[in-house]
């Protein structure tokens, strides 16, 4: 049986549905982290204003299947400088897919979605950052063109890597 997806802008009415898809995914690396960092995560990811300040200065971008959200990612437009990312570049935020959509290549078209969005918006360089925990992710950023700039300081006690992609 064929699954069919739909991808599309998101909004506040998914909020709850992002907030649950994002601590379903990433609350899988619990495991790997310590437990004091799995409780940040968790507090970070299920706080409803880790999504509502997402949703004031970025696009959502959203997979449905069967009018569920299964995979979701926030692309945030230049001139909103965060922790590594210079004021002058788009970044991606949050890419989660739903545990059991894995592998379906929903990831990497969000991500893809994330890299034509910024072309579209004039933006010059993309960025994003992911951990040394996160291999299929690091797989999709490296074959979408994306380069590992710098190893960043251990976050969550884990060796987290800054990726970039000039697009211009």
């Amino acid at each position: 049986m064929n699954t069919l997806y739909t991808f599309r802008n998101g909004n506040h009415n998914d909020l709850n549905q992002i907030k649950n898809l994002k601590l379903l995914a990433y609350m899988k690396y619990r495991k790997v982290i310590s437990i004091e960092n799995a409780e940040a995560w968790e507090e970070n990811l299920g706080d409803v204003n880790t999504y509502l300040k997402l949703f004031k200065i970025a696009t959502c971008l959203v997979c449905e299947s069967n009018s569920k959200i299964v995979g979701a990612a926030f692309l945030i437009p230049n001139g909103n400088p965060y922790k590594w990312f210079e004021a002058d570049w788009a970044y991606i935020r949050l890419i989660a897919v739903h545990p059991d959509f894995e592998g379906k290549g929903i990831g990497k078209k969000l991500t893809q979605m994330c890299i034509d969005l910024a072309k579209e918006m004039g933006e010059k360089v993309i960025a994003l950052h992911t951990s040394e925990f996160q291999n299929a992710a690091r797989h999709i950023y490296e074959s979408s063109g994306f380069n590992r700039q710098t190893n960043l300081d251990l976050i969550y006690g884990k060796q987290y890597f800054l990726y970039t992609l000039q697009l211009k």
